[in-house]
């Protein structure tokens, strides 16, 4: 049975990676802070120590894959249009020169890996939420779809 102590050190450890909404690279920060700071007083802070930054480590590598995949297309697909013509008419908004037919499926390609991203950050959310209650229940959690950096 784990110490109260330790299931809200576990638990801030989780909802420290929300710290990213307000601080840069909170998310990694503040959890590695907590974790290397714990994990040789209590097995159960490491085990969810080591989840929270495996996690977040994930994400992080598939927001760069997303991101890869989205920039080049988006920079491409604009480069190809110059130039582009934007004309406001009577409470309009009017693009020409932008051949949309041409460059739908790059488009669709790149606007699927920006949906991904923002699913990805909404997930993200609730998963660090249910982990933090997972935790503060004396309970084990293993994020789902998480790459383990740290063994």
């Amino acid at each position: 049975m784990e110490k109260t102590s330790e299931k809200n050190t576990a638990t801030f450890t989780h909802l420290s990676t929300l710290s990213q909404y307000l601080i840069p690279f909170g998310n990694y920060i503040f959890p590695l802070l907590i974790w290397t700071n714990y994990r040789d007083k209590s097995e159960f802070v490491d085990h969810h120590g080591k989840q929270t930054l495996n996690f977040q480590l994930s994400l992080l590598l598939y927001t760069l894959i997303l991101a890869l995949i989205a920039i080049p297309i988006f920079i491409t697909v604009f480069l190809q249009n110059i130039p582009i013509e934007a004309v406001f008419n009577d409470h309009d908004f009017v693009i020409r020169n932008f051949n949309f037919q041409a460059n739908i499926g790059m488009l669709s390609i790149g606007i699927t890996a920006v949906v991904l991203f923002g699913v990805l950050k909404f997930v993200e959310f609730f998963l660090v939420i249910y982990a933090s209650i997972k935790a503060s229940n004396g309970e084990l959690y293993k994020y789902p779809l998480t790459i383990p950096f740290i063994k």
